[in-house]
């Protein structure tokens, strides 16, 4: 029916543009449908961008520019769009700090979110000075300088300072490689070296950053305790030798308390952190200068602090004041407390202790100041173990006999015993603290600008001040002072405490504020570190850690963060945590320089930093000096801690998620393989290396999956994980059509191949018939020098009541193809009877009849199957075929003396075929092979007449069509039955048996028939029918037979004859595998 219609010009604008959406409202209605499936056939990739919403797609057309593009536009962002999108990015704050909330008219509460503002100073330089300068630097930096002397901390500084410095140019090389969002150095490392590494050195630097409060708590404590407030202690020794346990213990509970504390204000909420940042960096900054002052003053006036000496012993002098013996007043002679503590009473007759008797007493000044040229004397170490006392060098002293009693004396002793490596190990932690502005990155303005920038001008001004803290420490302190931890010769007062101007206070309160500081800020980005790589998902048992309360904060995580924190605090020794969290952070830079030095050796080409003052060289320095410092502070805390990033590794690769980041670890891989795969293609393998590289090819069902399972099972049991397995399969067709259904049949081998627990690769290929499908793939499979050397399929059961031809003669053509490819064959029958991988045989054999020598893949199949825990306890027997002429004793002894050069253990057996004529049986059965062959070659009808016979025979029958009806009437019945089925093969026999004279009919009755029979037929015939009673007779209770699978036929003409053998061949038996060489050596006698 004609339709009248009428063009209506419309102008460009609003008006027109509703006037179309009238008249073609009901179009539109009918053309979204299409256009939805079309977007669901072919997903896109999410957009990278934030604030990415579908209402954009929208606009992207609009106007008749770019009518040539319109389909792409569907899909695919206008240059424009996507220009907006970038310029209205915004990194939004994460981590740290907390979302302020505020409530609108209707007293909804909303989230405010503060565009990052932070500078390079503020947001970098800052945080990274306040993490590294720290406790580490006012209590135990003298101690070192004057235990190691000043070349050895020097050289401590040096090696420390270089390693952060070479990891921070590292890191700046990543930062500055993109975007860097919130997460600092994990994210970082985990999307620079994938999740395992990410995850593992994530929870390094967790457990780090979680072990550092505990350092900056016990450094707490320990300066209330022993500076500020003294008498506070709650357990108080007795005894002098109890002293350092009272003080354990003290600290256990004092920092028990201030953990719960710290946890509590983080808890409520980190601005008030935050808000404190600044004092608390205010403090070190004043305690800084305060050391620079008093170094500057003491070459205009030193400060007065008086240590006494007894002969070269320095004492603990809070308990005495006047460092004399004994004193006069008024020409009488008194006995002090310094006497007091010697003696045993306060008269001059007591008894006093040796050393003391024999050794006069010497007051020196303490701080002797920068030009007294006390540097010379701090210039080398004095290591010791503990309990060994503090003595002055080229002081003079008379030695006493008995010094058992010095312990209960008030000298200072070594509290540990000190070596080189263990003041690396304490000393490391001040130098961490760099990771501080990367952390940050959410919070800044330009973070790939200011990264790189303050963190290294951070650890160059840090730098600076630990090696002029070393020199100016060596030269202004005596040394006695400086190997004082406590400052028990200087009054208890904080030795650097005794070197700052105008007072020590300065630096006691400053230290004190400081470590509070510094162990909020690590109770406060501990749990966001957990939280981030809970809710990264690559650890299972950790997702619980990534819920919190409702405005992010992560409450589960900080009740682990503290838990763990817990466990630093009950050590209770500061000495024995600053190693633990060496460790970690060691290994969070080792993987950081890693990460630098594998994407710059790759040279992958989304690896372009705008930072530029690196180099893969140094990289792999930082990393090599990283190791270095962990072997050097502990191997054994070394071997723990790589240990324990191994085990969080494996664990993430076994049972994490599976994550795809884009990660350096994956490009490795793929340069190896490319690497290896150019290298294996140059030479063929030895034979020594030669193991089945197999191609499987599956068939799949209506519902394309996996038609037989078993022949992935068989496959795992054959290679048990080793070597390289292609599984494949052919969908007839055109990719166009059929690439939905490719893809979903491809996802149900792969999990098939799970289940089956087969490791390879999975292809499923389209093709116009299955025939050429598998050519392709036994021609193109693989690539390089990893391809497959054989082929393994199942046996085509049911191809005689086939409706057509094609599976066996598809079957041949693949023998065919294999041959001419110099390609093993493997051809299973009744493979789903093949045990499955979670069966265990018991008693049995498998059973190899070596026929034919074809390179001695028979004999190495079963030694492969045997490393299978499915066919562990099977054993091996062979068996030979040994001709009339043949010495069979001699045989026997050859075959047992090969197998022993060959190292298999198998029973060697030795079957004798003597020629005999050819039976009746066999003819009869040649026979009806040839009869069949012959019918099916003369009714053999194409697609297309079949169809019409089909059409013919379905008009017959229908009762509408009388006239057809007529003229099928007029042809009798000339349908053809195109199978020649087993029962009437039986009817025919009996009925040529009843009839008469059957008794006396003989064999050559049926000569004429036998005649005309394919002589090579009736011989290959022959052979099968022999062959299959030898072996049913041997093999029939075997777990397994393993043939030699004889050629095909040079021509087509006699291939279904060819089948016709292979099953009698094959009769009678369960499992049986056709074994067809390759045509080369497979196993060798030789070493």
């Amino acid at each position: 029916m004609p339709t009248n219609f009428t063009v209506v010009p419309v102008e460009d604008g609003g008006a027109g543009k509703s006037t179309l959406e009238g008249v073609f409202s009901e179009e539109d209605e009918e053309d979204i449908s299409p256009r939805r499936s079309y977007s669901d056939v072919t997903p896109r990739e999410s957009s990278p961008f934030i604030n990415n919403t579908d209402q954009d797609q929208e606009n992207y057309y609009d106007g008749k520019n770019m009518a040539l593009f319109e389909e792409e536009i569907e899909s695919n962002p206008m240059v424009s769009s996507l220009l907006n999108k970038l310029a209205n990015y915004t990194n939004l704050t994460q981590g740290v700090t907390e979302h302020e909330e505020y409530e609108n008219e209707e007293g909804v509460t909303k989230i405010r979110v503060k565009s990052p503002q932070m500078g390079t100073f503020i947001g970098v330089y800052l945080p990274c000075m306040q993490n590294i300068l720290g406790v580490i630097l006012f209590l135990r930096l003298t101690w070192i300088v004057g235990t190691a002397g000043i070349l050895e901390s020097f050289a401590i500084v040096v090696m420390c300072c270089t390693c952060t410095m070479l990891t921070a140019i590292s890191m700046s090389a990543i930062a500055t490689n993109g975007v860097v969002p919130a997460g600092g150095s994990y994210y970082m490392i985990s999307r620079s070296l994938g999740p395992e590494f990410g995850g593992a050195v994530g929870l390094c630097f967790y457990l780090g950053t979680t072990f550092a409060g505990s350092m900056y708590i016990l450094g707490t404590i320990e300066i209330l305790l022993t500076y500020i407030v003294p008498n506070a202690a709650v357990f108080v020794a007795e005894k002098k030798e109890g002293e350092a346990e009272a003080m354990l213990n003290n600290m256990r509970v004092y920092g028990t308390c201030c953990l719960a504390l710290m946890a509590l204000v983080v808890f409520v909420g980190v601005k008030y952190v935050n808000k404190l940042a600044l004092v608390f960096l205010a403090c070190v900054v004043l305690s800084i200068m305060a050391i620079y002052a008093g170094v500057i003053k003491t070459v205009i006036e030193p400060p007065d602090f008086p240590i006494c000496l007894l002969g070269n012993r320095s004492l603990q002098n809070h308990n005495f004041e006047k460092c004399v013996k004994t004193e006069v007043i008024k020409n009488v002679t008194y006995t002090t407390k310094l006497w007091e503590l010697f003696c045993d009473s306060r008269h001059l007759n007591a008894t006093c202790d040796e050393y003391f008797t024999l050794n006069n007493v010497t007051e020196i000044q303490g701080i002797p100041g920068l030009l007294s040229g006390v540097i010379k004397d701090n210039m080398w170490g004095d290591y010791g173990p503990s309990g060994m006392l503090v003595e002055k060098k080229r002081q003079s002293s008379v030695p006493a006999q008995d010094n058992s009693r010095d312990i209960y004396m008030p000298y200072v002793f070594n509290d540990i015993s000190t070596f080189f490596t263990l003041l690396v190990g304490i000393y490391f932690p001040s130098v961490t603290g760099i990771m501080a502005g990367s952390n940050r990155s959410g919070d800044l303005r330009d973070a790939q600008r200011s990264i790189p920038f303050g963190t290294i001008l951070a650890i160059a001004t840090t730098s600076f001040i630990y090696m002029t803290c070393v020199v100016l420490f060596g030269a202004c302190i005596e040394g006695v002072v400086l190997r004082d931890k406590f400052g028990d010769s200087v009054k208890k007062n904080l030795v650097i405490g005794t070197l700052a101007w105008p007072s020590p206070w300065v630096i006691v309160i400053g230290s004190f504020f400081s470590c509070c500081g510094a162990g909020l800020q690590s109770l406060t980005g501990a749990p966001r570190l957990l939280q981030a790589i809970a809710r990264d998902g690559i650890v299972p048992f950790l997702q619980v850690f990534g819920h919190g309360k409702a405005n992010g904060e992560p409450t589960w995580a900080l009740l682990m963060t503290a838990g763990i924190c817990e466990i630093g605090i009950l050590i209770a020794s500061l000495d024995a945590v600053a190693p633990i969290l060496s460790m970690f952070f060691l290994m969070c830079y080792l993987f950081v320089n890693l990460a630098c030095a594998v994407q710059t050796l790759l040279r992958t080409p989304n690896w372009r930093p705008r930072f530029k003052f690196y180099h893969w060289t140094l990289s792999f320095l930082g990393m090599s000096l990283c190791v270095s410092l962990m072997f050097i502070s502990s191997w054994y805390y070394a071997l723990v801690a790589m240990s324990i990033a191994g085990c969080i590794y494996k664990y993430i690769e076994y049972r994490g998620a599976e994550k795809e980041w884009g990660d350096g670890i994956r490009g490795l891989s793929l340069n190896a393989a490319r690497y290896a795969l150019i290298r294996l293609e140059e030479v063929q393998p030895h034979t020594k290396n030669w193991r089945p590289q197999l191609l499987v090819l599956l068939k799949l069902d209506s519902d394309l999956g996996v038609k037989h399972p078993r022949l992935l099972s068989f496959t795992t049991q054959l290679k048990a994980g080793k070597g390289l397995t292609i599984v494949s399969s052919v969908l007839e067709g055109t990719y166009m059509t059929l690439g939905a259904e490719a893809k979903s049949a491809e996802q149900n081998v792969k999990s098939a191949m799970h289940a089956e627990r087969t490791k390879g690769f999975c292809h499923v290929v389209v093709s116009s018939n299955l025939r050429d499908g598998f050519s392709h793939l036994i021609q193109s499979a693989g690539l390089g020098g990893m391809k497959h050397n054989a082929v393994l399929m199942a046996w085509p059961g049911a191809w005689k009541q086939a409706e057509d031809s094609y599976p066996w003669k598809n079957f041949i053509e693949t023998v065919r193809e294999t041959t001419s490819a110099h390609q093993a064959l493997l051809v299973a029958k009744n493979i789903d009877k093949f045990p499955s991988s979670e069966d265990r045989l018991g008693e049995g054999t498998i059973d190899v009849w070596w026929i034919v020598h074809d390179g001695g893949l028979l004999m190495l199949l079963p030694f492969l199957l045997r490393q299978h825990k499915v066919w562990r306890k099977c054993k091996m027997r062979i068996f030979t075929v040994a001709q009339m002429d043949d010495n069979s004793i001699q045989m026997k002894k050859d075959l047992q003396m090969f197998l022993y050069h060959l190292r298999l253990n198998a029973v060697v057996e030795v079957v004798e075929m003597h020629d005999s004529d050819i039976a009746a049986f066999t003819y009869e059965k040649t026979l009806v092979m040839e009869q069949r062959s012959q019918m099916l070659k003369q009714m053999q009808l194409s697609r297309n007449e079949r169809e019409r016979e089909a059409q013919l025979i379905t008009k017959l029958g229908t009762k509408s069509h009388g006239n057809l009806n007529d003229n099928a009437t007029a042809t009798p019945d000339h349908r053809v039955h195109m199978t020649w089925t087993k029962d009437k093969l039986i009817t025919e026999r009996n009925r040529n048996r009843s009839e008469p004279n059957v008794g006396v009919k003989d064999l050559f009755n049926m000569k004429p028939e036998w005649e005309s029979l394919n002589q090579s037929n009736v011989r290959r015939m022959h052979t099968a029918v022999k062959l299959n009673e030898v072996v049913v007779n041997k093999s029939q209770g075997a777990q397994l037979v393993l043939l030699n699978m004889p050629g095909p036929p040079k021509t087509k003409g006699g291939d279904e004859n060819y089948m016709e053998f292979l099953e009698v061949l094959m009769d009678g038996l369960d499992r049986v595998l056709l074994v067809r060489g390759g045509g080369r050596e497979v196993i060798t006698i030789y070493s």
